[in-house]
């Protein structure tokens, strides 16, 4: 090989360095600079199981939330001395559902006599629209039936209501009685009243409950199953227990410790009368009542 080819090749090589030499800082800065937008997709990725894994908390209630319909009315019928009497309640209820407060709407002879009631089933006899003697007390009820209502609507039924007790009507046992007053204010509220008004009440209450449970449309309010009848007088009666029993166990814990008995003060002992003294005593009594025959000293009779 000539010398003049061998410094042509060795130029050749020295230049090819040089070229590779210059661009690589480039080429190393452009991959630079391309692989964050390449390393995006995996970062987003990871996150979105990582959030999917921590979903938020159901709710389990324990959040009070605000009732749709925070009012009701209930139709109620209860045991008595005679066949019974029908009323309605109605109110607020609180957060879980329960009644909170009650007013009781019902129509039966005036006062508490008996006697109004007994002439009422021959002639018209003055009414009353309030509670009677028993409506306030669960532990009486035989059926019921609730609706529920929203504000608007129980405006609506609580109006109706009041203008239904400022007629005050009279009170009749077949013409006009508690089941017919109970059944304007369904009819009112668009629910279909049973067809008579002599049925007993609690067969009155339950036939209207059956009529109107399952209805959604057409009605004021929103029927809702609650507990029966028997379940709410189990509960009543039990509620006197719970008081008694707790009344019990606050009397024990105030009532005091008895007292340490405190030794007894001996008293002083007396000197005994001489033996003439005290015959002579004897002989004074005898000597009394021998010279008083029959005499008794009345201030110590016995009733025995």
């Amino acid at each position: 090989m000539s010398l003049s080819r061998l410094n042509g090749t060795l130029w050749s090589t020295a230049i090819v360095a040089l070229a590779i030499w210059a661009f690589s800082p480039v080429s190393a800065n452009a991959q630079i600079v391309d692989e964050p937008p390449a390393a995006q997709p995996p970062v987003q990725e990871a996150v979105q199981p990582q959030a999917a894994a921590h979903p938020r908390p159901a709710d389990d209630g324990s959040v009070t939330r605000p009732l749709g319909k925070p009012y009701y009315i209930e139709f109620r019928s209860r045991s008595a001395q005679s066949y019974g009497h029908t009323f309605a309640i109605y109110g607020r209820l609180n957060a879980n559902g329960r009644i909170q407060t009650k007013t009781v709407v019902g129509l039966h002879p005036a006062t508490e006599s008996a006697v109004p009631w007994m002439i009422g089933h021959f002639v018209l006899v003055p009414s009353e629209t309030g509670a009677s003697d028993g409506d306030t007390e669960d532990q009486y009820v035989t059926a019921r039936f609730q609706v529920l209502l929203s504000a608007d609507e129980y405006k609506k039924v609580i109006g109706y209501i009041k203008d239904l007790q400022a007629k005050s009507p009279v009170w009749h046992a077949v013409l006009y009685n508690c089941n017919a007053f109970v059944g304007d204010i369904a009819k009112f509220m668009g629910m279909e009243a049973p067809g008579s008004t002599m049925l007993m009440p609690a067969e009155y209450i339950n036939s209207l409950r059956e009529l109107n449970i399952r209805k959604s449309a057409g009605i004021v309010g929103t029927p809702k199953n609650v507990a029966s009848a028997e379940q709410l007088r189990a509960e009543a009666l039990r509620l006197p227990a719970r008081g008694n029993q707790r009344a019990a166990a606050v009397s024990a814990e105030a009532k005091p410790a008895p007292a340490k008995p405190e030794a007894a003060t001996a008293e002083p002992a007396r000197p005994k009368p001489t033996r003439s003294a005290a015959a002579a005593k004897d002989q004074h009594a005898k000597t009394q009542a021998g010279s008083q025959p029959g005499q008794i000293d009345r201030t110590n009779l016995s009733p025995n």
